[in-house]
């Protein structure tokens, strides 16, 4: 497999401080020289990974390039035949399943990018629970009967009242009881002020 040049040039400078560590040389001063931010705590699983390798610089290679890899090809598969399943799934949902299933935590963000990658995002807002009407649907409201009070429009939209009814400023009128000399009563009738 080709790897960039840097992550070839990180291994082989890996594999000559684990040489120049082994002859006597000091750590501190080798990763140093050799620009290489790892503790020395390292050592022994980086020497393992090594000798396992054959002594050469490639069985040093990372193959992350930086990333973990938990979200293996395997739980990428069964994760995306899993959302083809169930399209109303949640990344929090499938984040659960994986743990389950594979022993990975996977953030939610990280399970919608890969998600995202497969064409397999969810449509962006709450999701739909219980039969609730999603944002395509028509929702129809009911329609305004011609005895539907709008008394107190002129409260949210300045100037309404006197549009309709005339002007009432200065004449003694109370909001929500409509025009002065009028007040509504809950029963619907309308009897007239004796105008205090």
């Amino acid at each position: 497999m080709n790897h960039p040049p840097a992550v070839g040039e990180k291994a082989q400078h890996l594999e000559q401080l684990l040489q120049r560590v082994e002859a006597g040389e000091a750590f501190e001063s080798v990763r140093a020289e050799l620009d290489l931010r790892i503790q020395e705590k390292d050592l022994p699983e980086l020497r393992a990974k090594y000798e396992a390798g054959g002594r050469k610089w490639e069985a040093l290679i990372d193959g992350r390039y930086g990333h973990p890899q938990t979200a293996h090809g395997a739980l990428r598969e069964w994760m995306y035949e899993r959302k083809r399943e169930d399209e109303s799934l949640t990344a929090r949902e499938l984040g659960e399943e994986i743990a389950e299933r594979f022993g990975v935590q996977l953030s939610e963000g990280h399970t919608n990018y890969l998600l995202r990658k497969m064409e397999l995002t969810r449509p962006p807002g709450r999701p739909n629970r219980g039969g609730k009407p999603t944002g395509s649907e028509v929702v129809s409201t009911p329609t305004a009967s011609p005895d539907y009070s709008l008394e107190n429009g002129g409260i949210f939209f300045p100037g309404s009242g006197q549009a309709r009814d005339g002007d009432y400023r200065g004449r003694g009128a109370v909001y929500g009881d409509g025009p002065a000399g009028v007040r509504g009563d809950p029963s619907g009738s309308i009897a007239a002020d004796s105008g205090e």
